[in-house]
């Protein structure tokens, strides 16, 4: 491996655009290769903060601000950072050139191990980390990553063929990849990040992507469900397996009452009871078929995924229960960064939350949502740039008790005031995070420590 990069990388002059987590993992992995690198970043040294520093150290050269696009042309390879719009004219010109790789472009061609990956417009991180525990209880050694946990691109080298790599990708990690993944999943296709993609048919081109450079021994997991991926299954070149929560499909995995069903076409087995998984909520049955088909295909057994959703309580950000006050319970589902996803969380509690949304806009529409609102949540409390837009579509729906704050210490004061005992206080933007934090995990950890505040207050008043 080192001979090969050495020989791929040596002397090769290399801009690394956006200098977020991942690429700072693919610097190092370029420099211990040989390569001469520049890092570029629109934002200053000090919007950096630390990792301004981190880069320093490396010895690279920085070019941050207005100018981070200069002269790209003379470089041999550009890397991109899945946030970075691709249609910008520095960066189409050097994909013309042939010149553009990513941080995962570069995992899929030097793995050793088969890859699996997972998408998706929601549910991704949830069926990923499904997926790897029900590997890994299975016997199976799993590397997880992607566009979760820790870059992959900084351990490749220790990752042996008999292993396995699983990845959770994002649109943005898929538009440009020239490789599939041995088996893959898609979760389901809704409205999603138009403010970059500009169409739904672009963003269903990129998610495409997972499946479109498949061979015939690979295989791909669908939700029937969903007609823009069960329509997928027309244009996979290799096995197709179904999940579906509404009908008896095969070869695949469904909901028959109680029963989750596994078929391969000559026989039909119960492997697990819908009663027995602990994570809440109609869409996780999906995302639980949905990771016990991939599993499975790979060698996971039907036990070992069984016990894993009996044990499996969720990933951080996503429905997690933060504590329980005064007979109120706050659930952070930060993650939720589109209505689709907020729909399935207000879906997964009998009695109406205390709502709290708004963030960023992301060109989606919230009429659905509105109308799910007005059916079902107790109090409405929103902030963020959307408030306007998720407000007239509430309106719009009949309206519901609805406040509008500042920001969100202000939203879960007012929560904690208008919540009563056996409420939930659920935080569920509908948005991304952009306007007033780095990302969704950082709006999170502030509501974890807010909800923290109140307990605090409250167990002083005791």
């Amino acid at each position: 491996m080192r001979r090969e990069l050495s020989r791929d990388w040596s002397g090769k002059r290399v801009a690394v655009i956006g200098l977020g987590i991942s690429n700072v993992a693919l610097i190092r992995f370029l420099k211990e290769a040989g390569a001469h690198l520049s890092g570029r970043d629109l934002q200053t040294s000090s919007e950096l903060g630390d990792r301004y520093h981190e880069l320093e150290t490396l010895g690279i050269d920085l070019v941050l601000g207005p100018e981070y696009l200069s002269g790209l042309t003379d470089f041999d390879v550009v890397v991109v950072s899945p946030g970075v719009p691709k249609d910008l004219p520095e960066l189409q010109m050097a994909k013309g050139l042939g010149r553009l790789e990513s941080e995962i472009g570069l995992v899929f061609r030097y793995s050793q191990a088969p890859i699996l990956a997972v998408t998706g417009s929601s549910g991704k991180t949830t069926t990923t980390s499904l997926a790897g525990e029900m590997l890994k209880a299975s016997g199976l050694s799993t590397y997880v990553g992607g566009n979760i946990g820790t870059p992959l691109i900084g351990s490749i080298g220790e990752i042996d063929p008999g292993d396995w790599v699983l990845l959770e990708l994002s649109s943005f990690q898929l538009e440009d990849l020239s490789q599939s993944p041995h088996g893959g999943v898609v979760t389901n296709i809704a409205e999603n990040h138009l403010d970059i993609h500009h169409t739904m048919e672009n963003y269903i081109a990129a998610k495409a992507n997972i499946y479109r450079h498949q061979k015939s021994n690979d295989f791909l997991v669908l939700n029937y469900d969903d007609p823009i991926t069960r329509a997928m299954a027309e244009e996979a070149p290799g096995r197709v397996l179904f999940f579906s929560l509404a009908s008896e499909v095969t070869p695949g995995a469904y909901l028959s009452g109680d029963n989750l069903v596994f078929s391969d076409g000559s026989r039909r087995q119960v492997f697990a009871k819908r009663s027995e998984l602990l994570l809440p909520g109609e869409h996780n049955v999906a995302n639980f078929l949905a990771a016990a088909l991939l599993s499975h295909a790979a060698g996971a057994s039907l036990e070992a995924i069984r016990q894993i959703g009996q044990s499996f309580t969720g990933v951080p950000h996503r429905l997690e229960l933060v504590a329980e006050v005064g007979g109120v319970r706050y659930y952070n589902d930060s993650i939720a960064t589109t209505p689709d996803r907020t729909i399935a969380a207000l879906r997964s509690f009998a009695k109406g939350p205390i709502l709290i949304a708004g963030g960023s806009d992301k060109q989606l529409s919230y009429g659905q949502l509105g109308q799910v609102i007005h059916a079902g949540v107790k109090h409405l409390i929103l902030q963020g740039a959307t408030a306007p837009k998720i407000r007239q579509a509430v309106l719009d729906s009949g309206g519901v008790s609805l406040y509008e704050v500042e920001d969100l210490k202000a939203a879960v004061h007012l929560a904690s005031q208008l919540a009563e005992e056996g409420d939930v206080v659920l935080l569920s933007p509908a948005s991304a995070s952009f306007d007033q934090y780095a990302n969704f995990m950082a709006r999170g950890e502030h509501f974890r420590a807010l909800v923290a505040d109140i307990q605090s207050e409250n167990a002083g008043g005791d």
